[in-house]
């Protein structure tokens, strides 16, 4: 009269309970680790930048050649290739203004990779320690003025370009915002490097030393600009009961 109630499979309880542990956020994060990892050893064991350095074939020349590497570039940054040597590769190899193109582009392609890397991979683990003052801080910045945060943080030179991709990934921070900030602010310093390798082969020239210069005081600026606002994320002297945002 009363059809049997049909029970789940050991197999399918199992199969689940499996999918479930490695979606789960810290099999991501653990997933993101070893990526970033093996990328840092790739590095570290072939050195990539040294090819694209020195060993670019010297008849790539032209709009495919610096196409290809802004592509290299992007995953280069990923890697965790130190940007600055870079751009004085991109200048070296394309000049000024096909250097800095490619460079720009490079910059964007790789920010994007590692903000998608962290974002899927590692939000959901890593907000779960975000509990100190100076972390969170740091994530309500970037959540409420991701903008105006991710373009302070690439026009003045100082946090490694790794740390501000995945702390934005952490927030919630906006993709595009992210990408934009990242291209508009990244030009400047990028520009200066991409100069200065373009003019490397005469070191006293007005067009090196003004470039060089250009790289010495934003590095000056930035450490001013952040000695400024390290209350923002210190918490320090600030009166009690007023927001962080009501202070100059």
């Amino acid at each position: 009269m009363f059809e049997p109630v049909p029970t789940a499979r050991p197999g399918h309880g199992l199969a689940l309970r499996c999918s479930r542990a490695l979606l789960s956020p810290w099999s991501r994060f653990s997933l993101l680790v070893a990526v970033l990892l093996a990328a840092a050893t790739m590095t570290l064991t072939f050195e990539p930048q040294r090819l694209l350095e020195s060993g670019w074939p010297a008849q790539s020349v032209g709009g495919p050649a610096a196409l290809l590497f802004g592509l290299l570039y992007g995953v280069c940054t990923v890697a965790f290739v130190p940007r600055p040597l870079l751009n004085l590769a991109a200048g070296a190899l394309f000049g000024s203004q096909a250097g800095l193109a490619s460079a720009v582009a490079g910059t964007v392609l790789g920010a994007g990779i590692s903000f998608l890397l962290g974002r899927t991979l590692g939000q959901d683990a890593l907000r779960k320690l975000v509990r100190g003052r100076v972390m969170k801080a740091a994530d309500g910045q970037l959540s409420r003025h991701g903008f105006r945060s991710m373009l302070a943080l690439r026009l003045f030179p100082g946090v490694p370009f790794a740390a501000a991709n995945y702390c934005a990934a952490t927030s919630r921070m906006g993709f595009a915002p992210f990408l934009l900030a990242t291209g508009v602010g990244s030009v400047p310093n990028t520009a200066a490097y991409v100069v200065a390798g373009s003019e490397a082969a005469s070191p006293t020239s007005p067009v090196f030393l003004a470039a060089t210069g250009f790289i010495a005081l934003s590095a000056v600026a930035g450490a001013l600009v952040a000695w400024r606002k390290r209350h923002r994320l210190g918490g320090g002297d600030r009166p009690a009961g007023v927001p962080v945002a009501e202070q100059s």
